[in-house]
């Protein structure tokens, strides 16, 4: 498994967010989500502050968070990005293929993709992600712009913390309907 530092830390802003909204969902009982811990085993350990500073991930994470929203399942991963372009390689395979399973059990899986830069945040479903994906298995652009993103689909961010992304959960189902 691969090693951890504090460069792992760098979508912290948007999980604080993510986790505060989530703790918002849950006390007007609108979803119950949780932020799943990737398992590690510390390695090295900062005496002074007792911060782990060098870990190995025990096993592949799937996704940041998983739950369920007026009875739906749901599962996602919050990422972050400075420019307006997006590397794919922040996406493991291992993600894809759980989100893609888990949507086989009628399940929602999307991501949360904030776009520091420009202070942009998007609910990209699955699907879209996979066009995505494909795109660049098959020899196209290893990224995607934020202008290829479905402009609906942008998460209004109020008072710069929470992130209200259960009508873009409404807005993707009523797609799914269609």
């Amino acid at each position: 498994m691969g090693a951890w530092n504090s460069r792992g830390l760098r979508g912290s802003m948007l999980e604080e967010a993510v986790n505060f909204t989530n703790q918002k969902y849950s006390q007007e009982n609108l979803a119950l989500v949780q932020k799943i811990p990737t398992p590690i085993t510390p390695i090295e350990i900062d005496k002074q502050t007792r911060h782990i500073t060098l870990a190995y991930f025990e096993q592949k994470s799937t996704v940041d968070y998983i739950g369920a929203v007026q009875g739906i399942p749901v599962c996602f991963d919050a990422k972050e990005c400075r420019t307006g372009t997006f590397p794919l390689q922040n996406i493991h395979e291992h993600q894809m293929s759980f989100m893609e399973n888990f949507e086989r059990q009628q399940g929602v899986a999307f991501f949360i993709i904030m776009f520091t830069g420009a202070g942009r945040c998007f609910y990209v479903p699955y699907r879209d992600v996979k066009v995505f994906w494909d795109r660049a298995a098959n020899g196209g652009r290893k990224s995607f712009k934020l202008e290829e993103l479905r402009s609906e689909y942008e998460i209004e961010i109020t008072n710069q913390i929470f992130i209200h992304y259960l009508s873009q959960i409404n807005r993707d189902l009523s797609e799914r309907d269609e």
